[in-house]
């Protein structure tokens, strides 16, 4: 299947990619581009479209990470066009993707034991079961290394969790719940892989949010929860563990973050090339063509940054600064570039019929989690001065 260049891809950056990753990508877009008749309506509805699963999970997304699961060898850089194929078609169905496959299948990935990796990995990838992460909590966000409330207490074979979770996306469908809680005895932030059927758990869908609709976050309720030690991650022993997945997952978000720019741009340009004011698209006008000239100079800047930093990864060489600055500054471009589409759209850029108001939206979840754009700064900001300004 033949690679076409995307409009957004002003530098044809896509075509570094090797021959058998274009034909991959090649063969998600085409996979992807079906699902555009369903995500505005699933958007409004408030509704995750389930029915979408398989065939994401056909394209071999939910697997490329390991080796236990990919179809071919395939590089982070792979990966991150990945990640910015599926966002420029809808954020939410890339962050389903990042939860499933860069957080869930992640932690168990980095963290897990060989026989972990060996039983779960595998039914991940396939959407045999769906996973979800949960960290980020009522009281406590930025905070997590030190202010994790929820808590594991070993008994004997098993480990019993108290506590709760907030803003976890796929938890009200989900198998299994990565949970990250801190051990009563050291202190330590230590991970399980947690059943949502086992008695104790309880996750109820956030209403009423204003981006990303389609994805299903919950409040999630501990009560008592037991799990075997045989669940409990074997590799995670502290909070480093968990800020090694989280580091692994950062960069993708810094690649959807321009795929959400490039939807909203490519979207942007069909509007303006068929709406016509004073007798002539308004394509033609300087103010319009301004516009998307400054849209596509920041897609192709953060293509760039995206490409190096997930070389970085590849080559071993990538750190948490890397991937901060890579989050940080391509979901704060992000933000301007969905805003000046929306502006040549003009009072048609306020709703959805058109795109541009979708991405407009869901662009602020993505400038927010993984890390906010100030914490990421500061992680930066840690390694340009060796101190620390956060506690």
């Amino acid at each position: 299947m033949t690679l076409t260049p995307l409009p957004s891809d002003f530098y044809l950056m896509e075509s570094q990619l090797t021959e058998r990753e274009q034909e991959a990508i090649a063969a998600l877009r085409a996979a992807m581009e079906p699902m555009r008749a369903v995500v505005d309506e699933h958007w409004h509805r408030d509704e995750f479209p389930m029915d979408v699963i398989p065939a994401i999970a056909a394209t071999g997304v939910l697997g490329h990470s390991w080796e236990e699961t990919q179809t071919f060898p395939a590089s982070a850089v792979y990966r991150g066009w990945a990640a910015l194929e599926m966002a420029r078609v809808d954020a939410s169905l890339s962050t389903f993707v990042g939860v499933q496959n860069g957080l869930a299948a992640g932690s168990i990935g980095a963290c897990g034991s060989p026989e972990q990796r060996a039983e779960w990995l595998p039914r991940l990838a396939s959407g045999e079961i769906i996973g979800a992460f949960g960290l980020t909590e009522p009281l406590s966000g930025s905070d997590s290394a030190r202010g994790l409330r929820t808590t594991a207490r070993r008994e004997g074979d098993e480990w019993v969790l108290d506590g709760a979770k907030r803003w976890i996306g796929n938890a009200t469908f989900a198998d299994v719940v990565i949970v990250w809680a801190k051990d009563v005895a050291d202190g330590q932030v230590k991970g399980f892989i947690v059943p949502t059927t086992t008695p104790g758990f309880t996750a109820t869908k956030i209403e009423r949010k204003i981006a990303l609709r389609m994805v299903q976050n919950a409040d999630i309720v501990l009560e008592g929860v037991r799990v075997p030690e045989s669940m409990r991650l074997q590799r995670a022993e502290s909070f480093r563990d968990t800020a090694r997945v989280l580091r692994l997952t950062r960069a993708e978000v810094a690649w959807a973050a321009v795929g959400v720019m490039a939807g909203a741009y490519e979207a942007a340009v069909r509007y303006t090339s068929e709406r016509e004011q004073f007798g002539q698209p308004i394509a033609g006008h300087q103010l319009v063509q301004d516009l998307l000239a400054k849209s596509l100079g920041a897609i192709t800047a953060c293509i760039a940054l995206c490409v190096q930093v997930s070389r970085m990864q590849d080559e071993d060489t990538q750190d948490d600064a890397h991937s901060a600055l890579a989050k940080a500054y391509t979901t704060a471009r992000m933000r301007e570039v969905v805003a000046w589409c929306r502006e040549v759209c003009g009072g048609n850029g306020i709703v959805t019929d058109h795109d541009v108001a979708r991405f407009f939206a869901d662009a602020e979840a993505l400038y927010s989690y993984e890390g906010t754009f100030q914490m990421n700064q500061l992680i930066v900001g840690r390694a340009i001065t060796g101190r620390a300004a956060f506690a």
